[in-house]
């Protein structure tokens, strides 16, 4: 049986008036062929809205630190505001202990992003691809806790100081340090690597060492076990790259819009951090899992401070990082391979910024 232009049409369904009136043909084969080209077309539309639902879900940044401490509070603020979710991201934080570790962890790609010291810039000279996008810390935001017997720092000649691991901001802080009053790590004062600020507490309590390298709020901790602060080497401010943000370089290429949105979840949480005291002290709570509100208080008084609200990478704490590492090529490393800037410039040139701060 044949069948009529109109009679097609009704037998048609509804997404059937979408096929040209031509490809509807008479014959039976004809109909088929013509329903089959309906069928696909809108499996069709439907894989299309699938795959704008896919890429419309938050893309994933996986941010790795290596230490507790008060000097990962923005990207910590960042998850506590939901930062992540406001600038269209889903941003993991992730304790990988260790600065070694944390760079393997980059350099494998386990990780997208970290909050990384001098460490990086070994790394990088080693023939890692990785590059400074923004600074967090740009002093060394830490203290030499002792015991009772060494009264000052000239005391430590001859004797032990615990750090965390070789070429951690700890390490350098202490090389630093003992420049500073005319020392050399290594042979005036044994340097020895110990992993973490609780084990270098542990390790202060039992005797093993005179004298550590701490960052708050374990400064707290050493202050109520009756250590007292030899020298805070914060408030000397030396510039460095005690904390900064890190990525690799193939990351930037390939998805410079997701770096863009994690730079302005970050500025807001520096942001957050100054204006928001009791969001950076939660934020504080959860990710160093504690309730003593002393230790919080000693954390955020210490660091809250530092972070700039511009978060631009200079040469100078680069050249300060590779002036206190023992790397073959630091010497002769230029400070500007090391950092990128084009993304915060860009975010302040959009007017970003300036809008953020007038927010309230």
């Amino acid at each position: 049986m044949e069948l009529s232009i109109g009679e097609a049409r009704r037998r048609l369904p509804v997404w059937g008036s979408l096929i040209p009136l031509p490809l509807i043909k008479k014959r039976p084969m004809a109909r088929l062929k013509s329903r089959i080209l309906v069928l696909a077309f809108w499996f069709a539309a439907i894989l299309s809205g699938s795959l704008e639902s896919l890429s419309a879900a938050p893309a994933t940044v996986k941010v790795g630190y290596p230490s507790p401490s008060g000097a990962q509070i923005p990207i910590w603020v960042i998850a506590e505001a939901k930062l992540d979710q406001r600038y269209g991201l889903n941003v993991q934080v992730i304790w990988i202990s260790g600065v070694a570790r944390l760079a393997q962890a980059m350099v494998s790609g386990d990780i997208d992003v970290s909050t990384s010291g001098g460490s990086a810039a070994n790394a990088i000279l080693s023939g890692a691809e990785l590059v400074y996008i923004a600074v967090g810390v740009p002093t060394y935001a830490f203290s030499v806790y002792a015991r009772p017997e060494v009264k000052d720092i000239s005391d430590l000649r001859g004797k032990v100081l615990g750090v965390l691991t070789k070429g951690a901001s700890s390490d350098h802080a202490a090389t630093a340090l003992l420049r500073h009053h005319g020392m050399k790590a290594g042979q005036d004062v044994k340097i020895v690597y110990l992993g973490g600020v609780r084990e270098i507490l542990a390790a202060l309590d039992r005797g093993i060492i005179p004298a550590g390298v701490l960052s708050p709020p374990t400064t707290l901790a050493a202050g109520r076990l009756g250590y007292k602060e030899l020298v805070n080497i914060a408030s000397l401010r030396l510039p460095y790259v005690h904390n900064a943000i890190v990525t690799r370089r193939s990351l930037t290429r390939q998805t410079p819009d997701l770096f863009k949105a994690f730079l302005k979840a970050y500025v807001a949480a520096v942001k957050i951090t100054h204006e928001e005291p009791q969001v950076a002290k939660r934020a504080l709570a959860r990710f160093l899992a504690t309730s003593d509100s002393g230790m919080i208080e000693e954390a955020y008084r210490a660091f809250g401070p530092l972070f700039p609200k511009l978060p631009y990478m200079t040469e100078e704490v680069i050249r300060s990082a590779l002036s206190v590492s023992d790397h073959p090529r630091a010497t002769k490393a230029d400070p500007k391979d090391f950092f990128d800037n084009s993304f915060l410039r860009e975010l302040e040139e959009s007017g970003f910024i300036k809008e953020l701060y007038v927010q309230r």
